[in-house]
């Protein structure tokens, strides 16, 4: 440490679970795969649950899966149309229209109050005849909005406080019907004038400009485009193709609003809008850029409508932002429901997220978009032809993760009172040791090696090592275990729950002998009506079969083969729930028959008896044995000599766990007495 550098004082205290801080790694996402994994054998079938249901970190909090955030969804989507109405868009409208001709009415009856009280009768003459007329042109307004707005758009006020009121009206109304095309526009949408209304007419020109140019193969200025008009689109589209789903999802909104009035409200806002638009350029070029996105994004729901049944009403605005919030809704809701993998949610935009559905959901959906990103560079998974695969490293993980779960079970459980020690890699140590000799395993003892080389020169550092100085630790004679699992993937497996637990085992078996006993041979066998050899790489993504058959006779077979093979101890593991109810006849064929009848029973007895001459042993674990099961394998530990397991699902995996290191533990002793 450098002089005068403050030394930083560290506490430690025991972890307790209450402390926060670990961070979700690839590995804890794997461990929730694992048993779908291993259930249904296919990665991405296991990716797209996890996603649907979620899970809980090692901290506890929840990844919120995709099902309840849908429901959470359809639930805001509900409470919006149980408490809205629409009838407000035109009745805000129409009573703030009633609100400037009463201010007009009341304009009239103080002018004429005024004439009278001045005692000049030309002047209450003259004052009658003008009010009275101005009474009737109000009385004679169109009943309709559109019209209406445009009779007062041709009558002379009398008040100003009136005229300036219906201006402000008219503003604000152009600029919430504008704003369903511009939506959250900056400066120019306030107090729309010429110049802002001209503005916007070039931009909605420029924009079909680009799509006809489009049209003929050309490349459009995207970038001269939004030097121009960026300000239009605080979204910021980073090309063309973004610029115009902004736009279409704006019309869409609008379009789903007039879907869901009535008739009548549909017609008076659609006047509305034709009358405050007044400008026909204008209104052409709104008019082109919807076709021409409908032909564009046919998809965007252009018919879709809400069926609002509450009672508060929403003014136009109100309505506009309230039309907008559901096309969200529904937009986040097909592409959450469209997601087929977690790295699918990158789409989501987060933000708009959050505002919809919170905090908690946001988040998730921010981890959830980096589960495969995190998967695939840890090396578990792989991407091949748009689909995910397990990758070498996955297919080990999964079976330390399965033989894991199995020894966590047993230090708890202590099966049988089997005691389980740690279990040297590929030697029994003899905890003595001797001088190196060449061609003895490379096993250095580092104390006694480093002593050597210090008695040897006397000290100082540093020490440097010769071959003469090399100290080795001695290790028993080794032994050699070759095992074939026979896994059972008839369809009585799945149908009595044995499936996952029989296929954990077979996994956990793969870890352990191919970790700590790399010198021995396992094979696998699956068998059903049929047998066939697994490879170590298949096991993760095998499934039961769908078919009925419980063929023995032809899983020894391949076992004895592949164990024919080999050298050292060989055994066969069998596990299994049902008795033999198929095999092959003499063409090869398979023939199956419930309940089993005399001529499989021997001919799968026979095999036996060929793998008892062979030296095999066969130990058999049964699940939920019936009572033709258990006679069948009484007459197989006769003839063998091997051992009968009676078992369950939750009982497995200890049992042929401590069995084989057990077995192989007392091969060791033997070898050691002789």
């Amino acid at each position: 440490m450098p002089r005068g550098t403050a030394r930083k004082r560290f506490t430690y205290s025991r972890w307790d679970g209450s402390q926060s801080g670990f961070e979700l790694d690839a590995y804890d996402v794997f461990a929730e795969l694992n048993d779908d994994l291993l259930y249904h054998g296919d990665l991405n079938a296991a990716l797209r649950r996890m996603l649907q249901q979620g899970f809980h970190d090692r901290n506890g909090e929840e990844l919120q899966g995709l099902k309840e955030m849908l429901e959470n969804l359809r639930r805001r989507r509900r409470d919006r149309m149980e408490q809205y109405n629409l009838g407000g868009v035109y009745d805000d409208i129409a009573q703030e229209l009633r609100d400037v001709i009463d201010l007009e009415r009341s304009s009239l009856d103080e002018m004429r109050e005024e004439a009278r009280q001045s005692g000049d009768a030309r002047r209450q003459e003259i004052t009658e005849q003008v009010a009275d007329e101005k009474q009737l042109q109000l009385d004679m307004l169109s009943p309709d909005l559109a019209g209406m707005v445009r009779d007062l758009q041709n009558y002379d006020f009398t008040s100003s406080e009136a005229r300036e009121k219906f201006d402000e009206l008219l503003d604000q109304l152009r600029q919430q019907l504008m704003q369903n095309y511009v939506n959250q526009m900056s400066g120019a949408m306030q107090n729309l004038s010429p110049e802002d209304l001209q503005r916007m007419k070039d931009m909605f020109s420029s924009l079909n400009e680009m799509l006809e140019q489009r049209q003929r193969g050309e490349e459009p200025d995207f970038e001269g485009f939004m030097d121009r008009f960026g300000d239009f689109f605080p979204e910021n589209p980073q090309n063309l193709d973004e610029l115009l789903e902004v736009m279409a999802q704006r019309m869409q909104a609008m379009q789903a609003m007039l879907n869901s009035m009535t008739p009548e409200q549909r017609a008076q806002l659609q006047g509305l809008s034709e009358q405050l638009l007044e400008d026909m350029d204008l209104r052409w070029q709104v008019d082109q850029l919807g076709q021409n996105l409908r032909q564009m994004f046919p998809d965007m729901g252009w018919n879709r409508r809400y069926d609002f049944y509450g009672e508060d009403p929403l003014n136009f605005a109100d309505a506009a932002a309230m039309m907008r919030e559901l096309g969200d809704l529904d937009q986040l809701e097909n592409l959450l429901r469209g997601a087929t993998n977690p790295g699918a949610l990158a789409e989501v935009d987060l933000d708009r997220a959050r505002e919809l559905l919170g905090d908690q959901a946001a988040q998730s959906l921010e981890r959830m978009a980096e589960l495969t990103k995190m998967l695939e560079e840890a090396g578990l998974i792989e991407q091949k032809e748009g689909r995910f695969e397990l990758t070498p490293r996955g297919i080990r993980r999964i079976g330390q993760n399965a033989l894991a779960d199995l020894f966590k079970k047993l230090a708890n459980d202590r099966v049988a009172k089997h005691e389980l020690q740690r279990v040297g890699v590929g030697h029994e140590r003899e905890y003595s040791t001797k001088p190196y000799e060449w061609g003895d395993p490379f096993n250095l003892h580092i104390e006694r090696t480093v002593r050597n080389a210090v008695r040897r020169t006397g000290g100082g550092t540093p020490v440097h090592l010769t071959p003469d100085d090399f100290e080795i630790e001695r290790t028993e004679q080794l032994v050699r275990t070759s095992t074939v699992l026979m896994l059972d993937l008839s369809l009585s497996m799945p149908m009595r729950d044995n499936f996952l637990p029989a296929k954990k085992v077979a996994m956990a078996l793969h870890a352990l002998i191919s970790s700590q006993y790399p010198r021995d041979y396992l094979g696998i066998v699956g068998f059903s009506e049929v047998a066939r050899e697994l490879k170590p790489e298949q096991l993760p993504e095998v499934s039961w079969d769908f078919v009925y058959g419980t063929n023995m006779q032809h899983g020894f077979q391949i076992a004895r083969r592949l164990l024919a093979k080999q050298s050292g101890t060989k055994q066969i593991i069998m596990i299994t729930d049902g008795e033999p109810t198929a095999h092959l006849d003499a063409h090869g064929e398979p023939f199956f028959h419930y309940p089993p009848v005399r001529e499989t029973v021997d001919a799968t007895l026979k095999e036996v008896m060929h793998c008892t001459r062979e030296g095999i042993r066969i130990n058999t674990f049964m699940l939920d044995p019936t009572q033709h099961l258990k006679a069948f394998v009484e007459k197989l530990t006769e003839l063998n000599k091997g051992r009968a397991f009676f078992t369950t699902p939750q009982t497995l995996g200890d049992y042929v766990l401590v069995d084989f290191i057990e077995q192989r533990r007392t091969l060791l002793k033997g070898r050691r007495a002789g």
